[in-house]
């Protein structure tokens, strides 16, 4: 196979969960600045953890997605060459 232009499965899963934290931090602000009655809040409601846990996933998706991008910048040839 060749290794150039395989895309790693790691930068698919970290696009996922960038998207995903994202979407679930931006539910987590909304429940923030429009709470819902107090008759309809989950039992820990004050601990936000949709906030927590899509700032978390979007953190590691960010991570995976720079650490496994399949096209990174490449150092020329004649830098390696001189050395």
């Amino acid at each position: 196979m060749h290794d150039e232009t395989e895309v790693p499965i790691w930068f698919f899963i970290g696009c996922l969960l960038l998207i995903y934290g994202v979407l679930i931090f931006g539910a987590g602000l909304y429940a923030l600045v429009f709470p819902p009655p107090e008759e309809q809040r989950v039992a820990l409601y004050s601990l936000h953890a949709d906030v927590w846990w899509g700032a978390f996933m979007a953190a590691v998706g960010s991570f995976y997605c720079l650490r496994y991008h399949p096209y990174k910048a490449k150092a020329p040839a004649g830098i390696e060459a001189l050395e």
